[in-house]
């Protein structure tokens, strides 16, 4: 595992210290999403489709810090949208470093090398670079040429210049696990400090909903990747039981409140991946919101989702309260052939409500009573 020792012993004794107080539902993550605004337009994206007027959006500096002082996550991802568009993202960084909190930065690097000099390593600091696969297969999944080869380029200049540097991929139906061993072998190459991989999620809005993973699919892709990776070095940014459990060997429910997501419509209902409403606060969030109504098992949206943004935080609670589970699962890495564990049933699953266009309206209509953006408030979309 690549997690930073001062990382995992901070979020192992936030989690115990929540237990110890009684707390049921806590945060691990906070997803910060500043802007939706992107110089890229992914066909598996959910974002890339709304009107202008939302576009234009994104959270102040200080409406971003009362998100990380309001949540109390000890971990901060900046996401979007393309984080690196919004010209208050430098200050945002220092300010939440200043706070104690891990913050990794994702980003499609198309950007990086020119907002490179605005940053400064730190040992709680990552670049967290979006790249989902080998040129063809990462060229492909964002819908332009010539992407990954710019974006290995800008990650091999922060390297250079003494940051920390992670990679998120996102895998699709038709995956060749012998291809994706090869990539993990080239980025290993490279000296990256850790790698994010999960299976992609079939986003309402998405202009292509046709090439995700269902979770059968899902773990035999896994076990087949991990399969080829005994002995090859790979360095994976995230807890081991996640790992084991994308090899169908965990049966983990999700936990949609470990990663909560702030954005500009406010505290997004349930998760990260499904926005069914809004709430104004973190605390309205996580006492109103019905979180039972949600997860694989509960909810059609959810029967095939198998993301870190959702898991994650399952595994890293079970790592604290069975150490030893945790142990023996790095040790030996994901267990790749026998039985899988038993699938969750979806036979009492509740259908999906598509409400979000709804949800976007309201944000339109309320739009219409503010005063217009001013223009050095608006993320630069040229660059």
């Amino acid at each position: 595992m690549s997690v930073p020792l001062n990382q995992a012993l901070r979020v192992g004794a936030y989690v115990v210290k929540q237990h110890l107080i009684g707390r049921k539902r806590y945060p691990l993550v906070l997803m910060l999403e500043p802007l939706f605004r992107c110089n890229l337009a992914c066909s598996g994206c959910g974002k890339i489709d709304y009107p202008a007027e939302i576009l234009n959006q994104r959270l102040s500096l200080e409406q971003c810090l009362e998100a990380v002082d309001e949540c109390g996550a000890p971990v901060v991802a900046i996401a979007g949208g393309e984080p690196l568009l919004h010209k208050e993202l430098p200050q945002i960084v220092e300010a939440i470093l200043k706070r104690g909190k891990f913050i990794y930065l994702c980003t499609n690097a198309l950007l990086l090398e020119k907002k490179l000099s605005q940053y400064q390593p730190h040992r709680n600091f990552a670049w967290d670079v979006h790249l989902d696969g080998d040129k063809d297969m990462h060229d492909r999944a964002v819908s332009q040429g010539g992407v990954y080869e710019r974006a290995v380029s800008a990650l091999k200049a922060a390297k250079a210049a003494g940051f920390r540097v992670c990679i998120n991929t996102t895998l699709f139906d038709g995956a060749d696990p012998a291809r994706v061993a090869g990539f993990l072998d080239d980025v290993t190459a490279i000296g990256l400090d850790g790698v994010m991989i999960s299976p992609g999620y079939a986003y309402e809005r998405a202009p292509d909903r046709a090439h995700f993973l269902n979770r059968r699919k899902s773990k035999e892709l896994f076990r087949d990747i991990f399969r080829r990776g005994r002995g090859r070095g790979w360095k994976f940014n995230q807890s081991a039981l996640f790992l084991d459990f994308l090899a169908g060997n965990e049966r983990y429910s999700c936990t949609p409140w470990g990663k909560p997501t702030r954005n500009v419509f406010g505290w997004q209902r349930p998760c990260y991946l499904l926005g069914e409403g809004y709430a104004k606060s973190f605390a309205e969030l996580m006492e109103t919101t019905d979180w039972d109504r949600y997860g694989t098992g509960n909810y059609e949206k959810c029967a095939d989702c198998m993301v870190h943004s959702g898991y994650e935080a399952t595994a890293v609670v079970d790592a604290v309260r069975k150490p030893w589970k945790i142990a023996a699962a790095a040790w030996r890495g994901p267990r790749t052939e026998g039985p899988m564990a038993p699938e969750i049933p979806l036979d009492r699953q509740r259908p999906a409500e598509y409400v979000f266009s709804r949800h976007v309206q309201d944000v339109m209509e309320g739009l219409r009573h503010r005063p217009p953006v001013a223009a050095e408030n608006v993320a630069d979309a040229a660059e």
